[in-house]
């Protein structure tokens, strides 16, 4: 799997710098079967330019949101390809207002027809991957202009190192309180079943070594909830054995533990979690569906009498 793909939304940068210079060289390539001597970057300020003509460098940077100094060096290098002049602004001489040159009239045309091809590819190509990208895009940068990452981050910081409740891998010891809590909750509703007592009474065996985890939340030192991951075939996981203690419910330990074992599943390369579950324990349902989890179509043979509820988060 990519890696970028395996590391999820935290590496959003990364991968956006990916696709920027994918997209950066095709459009090179594709100025280059139009015949023009065009570069990529040089696009959004020719274009604003010649839609309006004695705009200044300033004024530019502020509406395609380049700083100044970037948009500069784009200015220089149209300026040299002769595509674009500058003259002092006659009511403030520090001022440096930019037109197309003749040759950037000539280029203008061409430039257009090439746009309306890119253009028309770019909208079939959202469609087909079925996403408004665009729209996507102005939400995001709207929520950021809102608060920035860094604020939202030091946020996030805040509330961990504020919160009692920590994450932890099960270590040597922690089977009993492992079978404690998954015994409290099956017993409520259903009856353990022979899958159960290999799982809850050898988490190592069954679970731990056969390349699975087991994650463990506590408050104040006391394990209060837990779940399993269970390596599967062809880079699936299925998401198991998840329990919090009657006293800590209403809390978030089990959205935390659920997103802790999706990120786990992330980190080991997978690209699928897996999980059954049964149709009387609505607010466990609700839990799975916020997490992105939706229903099998088909439903897969299971060792367990109680499942009729198949779920399924593909991450890739």
């Amino acid at each position: 799997m990519d890696f970028l793909q395996q590391l999820g939304p935290v590496a959003l940068g990364s991968r956006l710098r990916r696709l920027s210079e994918y997209l950066t060289s095709e459009a090179g390539s594709i100025y280059a079967d139009y015949g023009l001597n065009f570069q990529p970057r040089w696009y959004p300020v020719f274009y604003l330019v010649a839609h309006r003509p004695g705009i200044s460098s300033n004024e530019i940077a502020e509406q395609i949101g380049h700083t100044h100094a970037s948009v500069s060096q784009i200015v220089k290098e149209l300026v040299g390809n002769g595509l674009l002049t500058m003259t002092p602004d006659t009511q403030d001489q520090r001022r440096r207002l930019m037109a197309l040159t003749l040759l950037g009239h000539e280029v203008l045309p061409q430039l257009r027809t090439q746009t309306d091809d890119v253009r028309r590819s770019m909208q079939a190509l959202l469609t087909a991957a079925e996403v408004d990208l665009w729209r996507a895009l102005d939400g995001f940068e709207q929520q950021l202009q809102q608060l920035s990452l860094r604020h939202r981050v030091a946020e996030a910081r805040t509330q961990r190192e504020a919160a009692p409740m920590q994450l932890r891998d099960f270590r040597p010891g922690d089977q009993p309180i492992f079978r404690q809590l998954n015994e409290e909750w099956i017993s409520h509703y259903f009856t353990l079943e022979p899958a159960d007592f290999k799982a809850l009474d050898h988490p190592e065996e069954y679970i731990l070594q056969p390349g699975g985890c087991i994650l463990l939340a506590e408050i104040n030192q006391q394990v209060v909830g837990t779940c399993a991951l269970i390596k599967m075939p062809e880079g699936s996981y299925e998401l198991a054995k998840m329990a919090v203690s009657p006293a800590a419910q209403g809390q978030g330990v089990g959205l935390l533990l659920g997103q802790a074992a999706i990120q786990r599943v992330r980190d080991l390369g997978g690209g699928r979690v897996y999980l059954e579950s049964n149709s009387k324990l609505g607010p466990a349902l609700a839990l799975y569906r916020k997490l992105g989890f939706r229903d099998l179509a088909q439903p897969n043979p299971s060792p367990y009498d109680r499942a009729d509820v198949q779920m399924e988060l593909l991450l890739t």
